[in-house]
C-alpha cells in the first residue's frame, strides 16, 4: 500500500505496510507507527551444578580446575558448596556461553542446568 507525503510542498510516495496503524502529525505528514522491537534482555544467565550420589568430590573439583580453569582453592570451595548445599552456580554469561558449559558438565558426567542469574 502506498500512501502520499508532504514535505515544505513536495510531494512523494512512501509504502506502508497494509494494516499497520499510522498517525498524521500537525504537519500533515503520515507515519506508519514502528512495532516496537524487543531489546534483548541483559540479564546473565548461570550455571549451576547440582550434588550427586555417584561423582566423588575429588573427580568434581578436578573437572571445574580443568573445564573453568580454576585455581585448585576456588575448585575445592565450589565443589563444597556443592556437596553441603546441594549446588553451586559455577559461571556466569550470555545464555549460549552457559549452555555450552552445561552440555560440558553433562560430558563429564556431572548434573547441571542453567537458568536466570537473580538478580
Amino acid at each position: 500500500m502506498s500512501g502520499v507525503v508532504r514535505l515544505a510542498g513536495m510531494v512523494r510516495a512512501q509504502s506502508v505496510t497494509p494494516g499497520a496503524p499510522s498517525a498524521t502529525p500537525a504537519a500533515g505528514t503520515v507515519l506508519a507507527d514502528r512495532p516496537e522491537t524487543e531489546v534483548a534482555d541483559q540479564t546473565p544467565w548461570v550455571t549451576i551444578v547440582w550434588d550427586d550420589p555417584i561423582n566423588l568430590m575429588s573427580y568434581v573439583t578436578h573437572v571445574f580446575q580443568t573445564y573453568f580453569k580454576y585455581p585448585k582453592a576456588k575448585a575445592e570451595e565450589l565443589m563444597l558448596s556443592v556437596h553441603h548445599d546441594g549446588k553451586a552456580v559455577v559461571a556466569s554469561g550470555g545464555r549460549e556461553q552457559m549452555e555450552r558449559d552445561v552440555t560440558a558438565m553433562h560430558e563429564y558426567g556431572l548434573w547441571a542446568t542453567l537458568d536466570r542469574a537473580d538478580g
